[in-house]
């Protein structure tokens, strides 16, 4: 951030779509932490800082008489969590537009922090509407967007926004710098060999990952439920596994692809099969390509956890993006726990590795191996779109 924001205000697109419990506590705080550092560089500057972010998708879960669902959704929840983080008092507006927001953004004083309400509360905002974007825009000196967990949608407060900030007043953020950095890094001209892992449960999501990891990775490995329709596309015994069954021509092309690229593609040999989609589930590892009718595969076995942990052990660059089984049932979470250790491994052994996805995160976050690890991506849609070549709109609408 190359920017002096002395007496400026700065209005700062972060990501604060955090998990709450039923009690609208805080459960995981990644990202709220991994906003602090742009946020404090800006107040230690002698500026001034507007927050804005959405919190989950309030406009599709609305009450039954059609209004939104405030008290569930508003970003009052996050108020005293971000108080103790930061140190300082956090002003709130009940609105991120409108007469309230407006006047408690004029009347802050360097070093103050307001934040906004959710800005989904408003179609707009997902619509990308110039006019709703410009009352955004009207509320600060300076655009920082340090949102990468939303940089791959157009929305008002995330791309559209920026358009009314010339170039020498719109910034990205520390977080979003690292993540662009780091992802880059990986892709372009990574230290050999490179092992990219990808789980997930549908090949659907992940063919054009897939295909870009052709471009520079030695070895690519398949879990999760994705893996049972490159099996099925290879004639093997799925059972009851989830397939894409409409797939199965594209993992065919997928696997000539990687064999004429020169690309060793593993898949798991073997898994842990269960009768029923069930935490009470009877259990029993299966060869991947031999499961029984009535049987699905939900995890990969111990077999194709340990050759996938050795391959990743021996990698100098490590890109992971997805579960290997039903990770948030202990039972199938084992393979994607095996993985995350490996991936801690070969960093201490010098390599680079970056983790990516939901269930990923969460793996190296419950494991306490975040640290141990080179980089823990906190966009998950946007770090698949970044990493399949796609220009992202919130990067973007900052380089224009």
């Amino acid at each position: 951030m190359n920017i002096n924001f002395k007496d400026k205000k700065a209005l700062v697109r972060v990501d604060f779509n955090v998990p709450l419990d039923k009690t609208f506590n805080i459960t995981d705080d990644t990202r709220i932490r991994e906003a602090i550092p742009t946020i404090k560089h800006i107040l230690e500057q002698g500026g001034a800082v507007i927050l804005m972010s959405h919190l989950g998708r309030p406009l599709e879960k609305l009450n039954t008489d059609g209004t939104i669902n405030r008290q569930k959704f508003t970003l009052q929840h996050l108020v005293k969590h971000l108080r103790k983080k930061l140190k300082v008092k956090i002003q709130f507006a009940d609105d991120c537009v409108g007469k309230m927001a407006v006047k408690k953004a004029a009347a802050l004083q360097p070093g103050g922090v307001l934040l906004l309400e959710n800005t989904r509360f408003h179609p707009e905002e997902e619509q990308g509407d110039a006019v709703f974007a410009k009352k955004l825009a009207a509320l600060g000196d300076i655009y920082v967007n340090d949102a990468f967990g939303t940089a791959h949608r157009a929305h008002a407060s995330t791309t559209i926004v920026a358009g009314f900030f010339d170039k020498n007043h719109k910034t990205f953020g520390f977080l979003m710098e690292r993540e662009i950095e780091n992802a880059t890094r990986a892709m372009k001209n990574p230290e050999k060999p490179v092992t990219c892992v990808t789980g997930g449960s549908k090949v659907s999501d992940k063919i054009m990952l897939l295909e870009k990891f052709l471009d520079y990775a030695d070895n690519i490995l398949i879990g999760g439920a994705m893996a049972y329709t490159f099996f099925l596309a290879k004639k093997g015994a799925v059972g009851n596994s989830l397939v894409e069954s409409d797939k199965l021509k594209t993992a065919k092309e997928f696997l000539k692809k990687a064999k004429a690229a020169g690309v060793k593609v593993m898949l798991p040999k073997d898994s842990v099969c269960a009768d029923k989609f069930a935490t009470d589930a009877a259990i029993q590892v299966c060869p991947s390509n031999q499961i029984p009718e009535g049987w699905m595969g939900l995890d990969i076995g111990p077999s194709a956890a340990k050759s996938f942990a050795s391959v990743i052990r021996k990698s100098k660059t490590v890109i992971w993006n997805g579960p290997m089984g039903v990770f948030e049932m202990p039972a199938f979470a084992e393979g994607t726990k095996i993985v995350a250790k490996a991936c801690a491994s070969a960093t201490k052994k010098g390599a680079f590795t970056m983790v990516g996805g939901g269930d990923s995160v969460a793996a190296v976050n419950q494991l306490k191996l975040a640290k141990k690890v080179g980089f823990v991506s906190t966009g998950g849609g946007a770090m698949l779109e970044f990493m399949e070549g796609k220009e992202l709109p919130g990067i973007h609408a900052i380089n224009s």
